[in-house]
């Protein structure tokens, strides 16, 4: 029987990510079946209570408690999992020059001892990342908040007074920033160059930033603004200031607005500021419908294109690629993303050659998932992460999608992302390439795999180094995730000619 060990932590919390990161290698230990390290809000003792994780101990912690929480075949499995806790969680951290790293535990010591900063990056649970925020705004500040689930009101009440003090509120749920070429959060190793970014999606502006690298040409800087900044509610107060930044830098030659369709006022409020500026901008509304664009603004409909527009390229040099055929008789083109904007993206290409595309983050004109039809699935959306570490931070996240996938008969093409970068898993190929080597060996009927692998070389993981070990496997790299959406589909018409 299931031995349940849990240790409270009273008054701490610490960063989600972080969390994740130390819940993933405790997962791994001999006899452990399951992992929780989370802030004790009701919503995470409902999420831990799901995964029978959670004894009466835990049920003590309040808001402010952190929850070590495992479950594991017996004590010893248990006991010992807790300790390689504590002691991954307790030891000083050390510095790439051998020092111990300093970790203030407000942002008044922060300011206090580094008074010349002048953003702060904000990743604790939601019911204190408001109060993080204002403190850091009252300092002078700007702020990156990667933390989520922050009602939409707070959001406008801190954005507002940060607009008033001059300060730019990047987020909530702001995945992605590069700021002076420092990459923050989940983002990229990309050059310094002249076309600036602002995105409300985290792997959107990973993916023009990094297609943008791969065209030589650099970032300026990436402007994160949150999922939620484009909706009417918000009204596109940091997009709107983000804009204005640009148009004032004398490093950015050429602007890149990337987001979901916003709300129409908006859309024009931000298409009148566009106007304002002397400097051509290209925008990219993933799945929106055409709008009346000023004379310095381009419309494009892929992250692909929205790259090779502001480096004055063609995005469709790739289309030229040879697909190999389907191996079976599978009609159904799968899509199993890390990403977001990706899937968004990827729908889209599809929609755009005629199919009919379901999913569980659709775009305008998809439908809800359908495992009878084209189906492509964005696994790092909430419904799929309750409780666990997202895909691009565990990549074993995606591991039974991939054997269902895999094992169905009427999928002739799964579609994958592999997403490099600071703050994802370190080698996200290698486990990929494991799972499908065990699950194709001696098939000769096993779907095509087409991966588009968003990253640099110069990424912790390396891009020739990742790519090349999916290859191994047989997996057909493409060079955008567009890219691989199109050959996804070449493969399956060529399929049904046949």
């Amino acid at each position: 029987m299931s031995v349940i060990l849990n240790d409270v932590r009273r008054g701490a919390y610490l960063d989600s990510v972080a969390l994740m990161r130390v819940a993933r290698t405790l997962s791994g230990l001999p006899g452990v079946e399951e992992v929780g390290l989370m802030i004790g809000t009701p919503a995470n003792r409902d999420i831990l209570r799901e995964a029978n994780v959670i004894n009466a101990d835990g049920e003590t912690a309040g808001p402010g408690d952190l929850i070590l929480a495992f479950r594991a075949v017996d004590q010893a499995a248990a006991d010992a999992a807790l300790a390689a806790a504590r002691q991954a969680l307790d030891q000083p951290k050390q510095s790439k020059g051998g020092a111990t790293a300093w970790h203030p535990r407000t942002i008044r010591a922060a300011v206090a001892e580094q008074p010349d900063a002048n953003l702060a990056l904000i990743s604790v649970p939601g019911a204190f990342a408001m109060a993080e925020a204002h403190k850091a705004i009252a300092r002078g500040l700007n702020v990156m908040i990667f933390s989520d689930n922050i009602p939409v009101a707070e959001e406008v009440v801190l954005k507002q007074a940060a607009k008033a003090a001059g300060l730019l509120v990047m987020g909530p749920d702001c995945g992605t920033a590069i700021i002076s070429g420092v990459p923050l959060a989940f983002a990229n190793v990309v050059p310094r160059g002249d076309i600036g970014i602002i995105g409300a999606s985290g792997t959107g502006i990973q993916e023009v930033s990094c297609l943008i690298a791969r065209h030589g040409h650099g970032i300026s800087h990436a402007i994160g603004t949150g999922g939620r900044d484009l909706k009417a509610e918000v009204g596109g107060i940091t997009t709107l200031m983000a804009l204005d930044l640009l148009a004032g830098d004398d490093a950015t030659r050429h602007i890149v607005l990337i987001s979901k369709p916003p709300a129409a006022a908006v859309a024009a409020a931000v298409l009148a500021r566009v106007a304002t500026i002397g400097k051509p901008v290209t925008i990219c509304f993933l799945g929106g419908s055409k709008v009346a664009l000023p004379p310095n603004a381009t419309a494009v409909t892929t992250l692909e294109a929205a790259a090779a527009h502001a480096v004055g390229t063609s995005p469709t040099a790739s289309d030229n690629a040879v697909c190999p055929p389907i191996p079976g008789n599978g009609r159904l083109i799968r899509g199993l993303f890390s990403g977001g904007t990706l899937c968004a993206e990827a729908q889209i290409v599809l929609m755009a050659a005629g199919l009919d595309v379901t999913s569980n983050e659709p775009v305008p004109g998809a439908k809800p998932p359908t495992a009878s039809k084209h189906m492509l699935l964005d696994l790092g959306a909430d419904d799929y992460t309750q409780g666990r570490p997202h895909p691009m931070i565990e990549p074993s996240v995606r591991d039974q999608s991939v054997a269902d996938a895999l094992a169905d008969p009427n999928v002739g093409v799964i579609l994958l992302d592999c997403v490099l970068g600071f703050g994802g898993h370190m080698d996200p190929a290698d486990h990929l390439a494991a799972q499908i080597a065990g699950l194709t060996k001696g098939r000769q009927d096993a779907p095509l795999i087409i991966a588009s692998v968003c990253g640099t070389e110069a990424d912790p993981q390396g891009f020739s180094r990742q790519s090349a070990k999916l290859r191994e496997v047989g997996v057909i790299i493409a060079p955008s995730n567009a890219a691989a959406a199109r050959m996804a589909v070449q493969a399956l018409k060529a399929l049904l000619k046949a």
